[in-house]
């Protein structure tokens, strides 16, 4: 008996020196950030620097439109995720943690396996093939994080974290794409590509390293058990989550935020479809150039939302400041319709992007945080993404949009397409009942816990 008390001796108390992020604002902030840094690597080649490289070897609009396509479609699947983990799990590792480590781990091997393929020009299928499966489980970590990131991160702080949450994505997603394409036109594309291996393969310890709750396991083989609250979030049955899911989703305010999320999705894509045939075909760009642009418009955009983006949400407003954030991406596209005329020059497309850039990153920050408000923790991960896919879906139809748009039309027609839709999009954004859905979630959540009592109630004997 004294043999075996001292072997579950030091297992008990290094339990109790494992990070907590429900305990801790600082662990939080830090850990969000790293997890979404590892979300953009994998966007950084595949959404990117692998599109540019396309381009400056001259494959034709249609065939790179077709590739992000393909790369985008595996994040219109989230939806089909999300509810496996809002109602499968480890939860004595947590009820997010076990699937975030899933996907990191899938993405490394993706990532070794996409740089064994010898001359991608050749092979573009097996290319769009390779894609598809890094964004697949970048799907499972990004699904996860999200799922989790609404579970543990108070109302209060949500504003402040996905500033420093979105601001850390986008600079992943620079680095990947300026050491991406650096390594790809110095090395050769198979070495290129193993350098968000190596990121990635570095980043799974942050989710080894914390626990969601106090008391949770860090393996499935060490000391713990699942916290209280982990067992009341978890849905018991699918007819259950999915009658709490269409309650909330089903919402005036979640309708609304859907067709936008949509409708900027397709928007983003478009342009990040556009841009690279636009700088390197019509400007004469090289996809250095082009990428070091992009990356340095990304950091500065980044760094900024990081410090600032999600401050000036906390302090005005989630709806007003996505209203004023947006504003950037029209100034761009206004701009971009200009660009026969004489003043356009390689610098007026240098400022264009870095706005259409800045824009997109300071929106990002308002949009998610007002999807985070509009969830209910009981099925976070489902209803989160379902925001999401509907923005990848849009991004999906964005992408192989852009190329048969440009294909058939001109410059200016083409900018002014997705201007068009770009404004059907700021509408939507007035129509938003924030505080209605808040207390919507409240309500749904206390009928919910009345339901569960009454329940263990009849149980008893």
């Amino acid at each position: 008996m004294r043999k075996r008390l001292t072997e579950f001796l030091p297992r008990k108390a290094d339990l109790k020196m494992t990070p907590v992020l429900a305990e801790s604002p600082a662990s939080r902030y830090f850990s969000f950030s790293l997890l979404y840094f590892a979300q953009g690597v994998p966007e950084g080649l595949t959404f990117f620097a692998i599109p540019a490289w396309l381009a400056l070897n001259d494959v034709s609009p249609i065939v790179i439109g077709s590739y992000l396509a393909m790369v985008t479609l595996p994040w219109s699947l989230k939806l089909i995720l999300a509810p496996l983990m809002d109602r499968f799990t480890i939860q004595s590792m947590g009820r997010k943690r076990p699937w975030v480590i899933f996907g990191q781990i899938g993405l490394v091997l993706s990532f070794i396996s996409l740089s064994t393929l010898n001359d991608p020009l050749n092979h573009i299928p097996i290319l769009m093939a390779s894609g598809f499966t890094i964004s697949l489980f970048g799907c499972f970590q990004d699904v996860a994080t999200d799922g989790m990131a609404v579970d543990i991160i108070p109302i209060e702080e949500q504003a402040r974290a996905n500033g420093l949450m979105w601001g850390s994505k986008v600079i992943g997603i620079s680095a990947s794409l300026a050491a991406g394409t650096y390594m790809i036109n110095q090395f050769g594309f198979s070495n290129g590509v193993l350098v968000p291996a190596v990121f990635t393969s570095a980043l799974i310890l942050v989710p080894v390293f914390f626990v969601e709750r106090r008391g949770e396991k860090r393996f499935p083989w060490s000391f713990g058990q699942a916290s209280l609250e982990a067992k009341l979030l978890q849905v018991g049955n699918f007819k259950q989550f999915l009658l709490d899911t269409y309650r909330v989703a089903t919402r005036f305010s979640s309708i609304v935020l859907s067709v936008f999320m949509f409708l900027a999705g397709a928007v983003v894509a478009y342009m990040d479809t556009l841009l690279p045939i636009f700088t390197i075909q019509k400007l004469a760009w090289t996809n250095d150039e082009y990428s070091n642009l992009l990356a340095s418009a990304s950091i500065l955009g980044g760094v900024l939302g990081m410090f600032v983006g999600g401050a000036l949400v906390d302090f005005f407003g989630k709806k007003k400041m996505l209203l004023v954030y947006t504003l950037f991406w029209l100034i761009s596209f206004v701009g971009f319709l200009f660009f026969n005329s004489d003043w356009f020059s390689d610098t007026v497309a240098s400022i264009l992007i870095f706005a259409l850039t800045a824009g997109v990153v300071f929106s990002s920050i308002a949009t998610l945080t007002i999807c985070m408000t509009h969830c209910w923790k009981r099925v976070s991960a489902t209803q989160f993404t379902l925001y999401m896919t509907l923005n990848n879906v849009g991004r999906s139809a964005g992408s192989g949009m852009a190329g048969y748009v440009k294909e058939y039309f001109d410059w200016y027609t083409t900018f002014t397409f997705g201007l068009v839709v770009l404004v059907v999009a700021m509408v939507l954004i007035g129509f938003l009942r924030i505080k209605k859905q808040l207390k919507t979630i409240e309500r749904l959540e206390k009928e919910a816990l009345e339901k569960l009592n009454l329940e263990m109630e009849l149980s008893l004997p």
